[in-house]
């Protein structure tokens, strides 16, 4: 074999572990385990939820964490003067507190002269007031002063889904280096084709501190705190000391920050983020997967070309490493634990992208995370604005820097693109 030809196939070689196996030489060397799997947050139970071994702050316990997650807020409680939702579970529902939802939130906003994206000015009380600095649209208020509209200067508008939380404490765990990999790797298994964005997002509890973005459809959070606060805010209108102003004050009668410690020195947003960082990753059906069609399905899922971007296995960093600017570290619950998202929590650009930018340069407009598959099996509908009926929709739907992958699908035999689809409903 010529010398070109050997180097090439040593690179592609590389890669493909790289990306199909990110973690490998970890995993060898200090005998990582597979993270616990389960549906164990059962909503409004949390006596019979059953954490991912997580220790707690002292004198919390899990089910109080669940419990803090699933609480309703009221005016009186901080929430508005703008928001979605009255509590966390509201949004993170299926199939158990923390899982994902069949509700969308409303991001809008407009490009300047010179084609960048601008976040919108939106008009409420009247015309009296305005909301401005952020995409999202609120799609309900405390009293009719606070409800918010879009003005016909915002022409571009998009639906998002809200997120699976489920397995986010192993996603946070993930070390910065190996989703680095995981981009430069991408164009030696895709022909170049394939490269996802690496965006550097801030870590709100270490001011001036950034780290790979992997949380939100923008991957605008690198932290499950900074990702909780600001939710925290914008979907329920609950200012917290990481997030302490609310988008207006029209209405408002509680004092900033609402969100203030109980009596064991901790928030609700610490309670939140102790309570997802216990979740176990979300299981496949294991009798399904144990089929010749669904193993047959897996072999053509990595032949088409879906694991570039769906990766099917990534290690966390080892237990004790310092992440999030040095105010979290790693524990043994969710350290060297392999997991399998099936994403690579990276952007992309496969022509599905709602123009909206948020903590990255503009040339993320058109560009999404991967959605992670795991869990895939308890959702009805697809894609990030939901609007896909089917698996083969979703697939369909695929372009851009998936064009080709896509092709590939439609050119298996149908048996073969059954055998794909069982497979992904394995998931």
């Amino acid at each position: 074999m010529p010398h070109r030809k050997k180097l090439l196939l040593c690179v592609c070689l590389f890669a493909a572990l790289a990306v199909l196996g990110t973690g490998l030489v970890r995993v060898v060397a200090k005998s990582a385990t597979e993270a616990p799997a389960g549906f164990n947050t059962p909503s409004f139970d949390g006596v019979h939820s059953v954490s991912n071994g997580i220790v707690e702050p002292p004198g919390d316990t899990y089910a109080r964490d669940q419990e803090i997650y699933e609480l309703n807020h009221s005016v009186q409680t901080g929430l508005g003067p703008v928001y979605n939702a009255t509590a966390c579970v509201s949004c993170h529902q299926n199939p158990n507190s923390g899982g994902a939802s069949q509700f969308t939130e409303l991001r809008v906003g407009h490009l300047d002269e010179n084609g960048n994206f601008v976040n919108p000015t939106i008009f409420i009380n009247d015309g009296k007031d305005t909301i401005t600095g952020r995409s999202i649209v609120n799609d309900r208020a405390i009293g009719p002063e606070a409800q918010e509209h879009i003005p016909a200067t915002e022409n571009i508008r998009a639906l998002r889904a809200a997120l699976n939380t489920l397995g986010d404490g192993f996603v946070e765990a993930i070390d910065d280096q190996t989703l680095i990999e995981i981009a430069e790797t991408q164009p030696y298994l895709s022909e170049g084709r394939i490269h996802g964005e690496v965006v550097q997002a801030p870590i709100f509890e270490a001011p001036g501190q950034t780290r790979v973005g992997r949380f939100g459809w923008k991957d605008q959070h690198s932290s499950l705190l900074s990702f909780i606060a600001d939710a925290y805010v914008n979907e329920m209108g609950v200012t917290n000391r990481l997030r302490p102003k609310d988008a207006t004050t029209v209405l408002k009668t509680t004092k900033d920050p609402e969100d203030v410690p109980d009596d064991l020195g901790l928030a609700d947003i610490d309670h939140f983020a102790q309570f997802i960082r216990g979740t176990k990753v979300p299981p496949r059906d294991t009798a399904l997967a144990g089929t010749p069609a669904a193993r047959r399905g897996g072999e053509l899922f990595r032949r088409v070309g879906c694991a570039v971007c769906h990766v099917e296995s990534i290690t966390t960093a080892p237990p004790g490493t310092v992440i999030d600017g040095s105010m979290f570290v790693v524990p043994d619950a969710l350290g060297d634990k392999i997991i399998h998202p099936f994403g690579d929590f990276l952007l992309h650009d496969i022509g599905t992208g709602d123009g909206i930018v948020q903590v990255g340069p503009q040339d993320t407009a058109n560009k999404l995370r991967t959605a992670p598959l795991w869990g895939l099996r308890t959702k009805p509908r697809f894609m990030h604005d939901l609007r896909s009926l089917s698996l083969e929709a979703a697939i369909a739907r695929h372009n851009g820097e998936a064009r080709e992958t896509t092709r590939h699908f439609r050119e298996l035999s149908p048996e073969e693109r059954e055998a794909l689809i069982t497979f992904l409903k394995t998931l």
